[in-house]
């Protein structure tokens, strides 16, 4: 991770219990729901629409445009601060507002938001705030709106965002791994790559319409939106409405592209955890390999060229697991006929897990950056010795949590993240086998994935925190 001061807290030395016995129980949990579910939920529980609208005057209120507007100003006004930041602050990552506001605040906070009330980011996002205020002013002038360049090629699906989720993982644990031979990812070199992302952005809008790009190249939009599937609640034809947990995420998949989106988020994870134990001693062997003590290729170079060629196994091997798990479930008794529509149509039923990987990894992260970020980051964000608000004298507290429960919390993580996973997998097996026996035996297989990523997640976690 780009930060990893708080992974450093994350040992679990001198625990009352023995790893391995987590990794045997939390199978034994995965294997005991998934009985209960086999006898229990006899018939689909998610597929039908069971959301009901809230009272109208706080439908009114939350997507309302006075507060959409606010939003929108909000996530201008900070996309302009991380840029200046960037561009005119500290390098020092940990004292600059933008590299901690980038990689936790945003990418990881606006995660717990969404899962908790719903494609909040929509109204915050920055880019869609402009794009619809230099609409509005083209609108006035030419008295219509102007319409999309081109219409948007609908086989192109999500793989647009997945290609830039893609390149924002690589940036941040690739070209931004830090250690002996690097410096990791400058507060300058993230404000550049906000700026071209931010021009890419503007270029989709302009040619495919503004929601529609939000909606299937926007990397952000479609990432926190692919999380605010599980959320108890939504907005539909400008309503606000409630329904029950994971219940929103059931035809997420079926987009091209929305596979890709979510093995690319668990695998960056997955990677990242790898780098700190399991896969450290290998990076290690290729990158001297590369370097060949000063004979080969440049030190950063030979870094970021073995972090390259590791992540994209990682990558693979994930995708591996996920379509082997496809695969033995088959399309016999599926309303599928091609593999690859089958494993479109379970892709939801690994958001949870997604988000149990995210949650386990950078738990601890989070709690402590969090408290930099609203105190002395926000307080001197150029990191120059401001003092804006009175608070940039504040620290960290790092005995707000200890190591042990950091620990168990991480487990509980993983635990729930893959029962609920269990749990959509199995409610949309019964929809598409239309069989009780036949559904339940198709999600065998879902249930040796899930018990192969609960064992995958503890490792990492043993081998990182160790």
């Amino acid at each position: 991770m780009l930060l990893p001061l708080a992974h450093a807290l994350e040992g679990k030395q001198d625990l009352p219990i023995p790893e391995w016995l987590f990794a045997w129980g939390a199978s034994v949990v995965l294997i005991v729901s998934f009985v209960a579910l086999s006898v229990a939920w006899r018939q689909p529980r998610f597929e039908d629409d069971r959301s009901r609208p809230v009272g109208e005057r706080l439908s009114a209120v939350v997507l309302g445009r006075l507060l959409e507007v606010l939003a929108g100003a909000i996530g201008v006004l900070l996309l302009g601060v991380t840029v200046w930041a960037g561009l005119y602050g500290t390098e020092a990552p940990d004292r600059n507002f933008a590299v901690t506001f980038i990689f936790v605040t945003v990418w990881l906070g606006f995660v717990v938001v969404s899962v908790l009330f719903g494609d909040v980011f929509r109204a915050f996002n920055p880019w869609r705030a402009i794009a619809r205020v230099a609409a509005a002013g083209f609108r006035l002038i030419a008295g219509q709106s102007a319409p999309p360049a081109l219409p948007y090629p609908e086989r192109l699906g999500r793989w647009p965002a997945a290609v830039g989720l893609l390149g924002f993982l690589w940036l941040e644990l690739v070209f931004g791994a830090s250690g002996a031979q690097t410096a990791g990812l400058t507060p300058h070199t993230a404000a550049i790559a906000t700026l071209i992302y931010s021009a890419i952005t503007f270029v989709g809008m302009a040619l495919f319409g503004i929601e529609k790009w939000c909606a299937r190249g926007e990397t952000f939009s479609v990432y926190f939106g692919m999380f605010a599937r599980l959320a108890p609640l939504e907005a539909s034809d400008g309503r606000l409405r409630r329904r029950p947990w994971l219940s929103g995420a059931t035809d997420w998949g079926l987009v091209p592209g929305s596979v890709a989106v979510i093995l690319i988020t668990i695998a960056g994870t997955t990677f990242d955890g790898a780098q700190e134990g399991l896969l450290s001693s290998p990076i290690r062997d290729v990158f001297d390999l590369l370097f060949d003590d000063g004979k080969g290729l440049d030190p950063v170079l030979a870094l970021r060229l073995t972090n390259t060629l590791f992540m994209a196994l990682t990558l693979t091997a994930v995708a591996g697991i996920y379509w082997a798990g496809v695969a033995g479930m088959g399309t016999e008794g599926s309303r599928r006929a091609k593999l690859r529509d089958l494993g479109r149509v379970f892709a939801h039923s690994f958001i949870p897990i997604g988000l149990a990987y995210l949650f386990a990894h950078y738990f601890s992260l989070v709690l402590f950056q969090e408290q930099a970020q609203f105190t002395y980051l926000l307080s001197d964000p150029l990191g120059d010795g401001s003092d804006l608000f009175g608070t940039a004298g504040s620290g960290i507290d790092y005995g707000l949590i200890g190591a042990e429960a950091v620990w168990y919390v991480q487990v509980a993580a993983l635990v729930v993240g893959h029962v609920a996973a269990l749990a959509m997998g199995h409610d949309k097996a019964l929809a598409e086998y239309r069989d009780l026996r036949r559904a339940t035996r198709s999600q065998y297989w879902m249930l040796a994935l899930m018990v192969s990523f609960t064992v995958l997640g503890l490792m990492l976690l043993s081998s990182a925190n160790g």
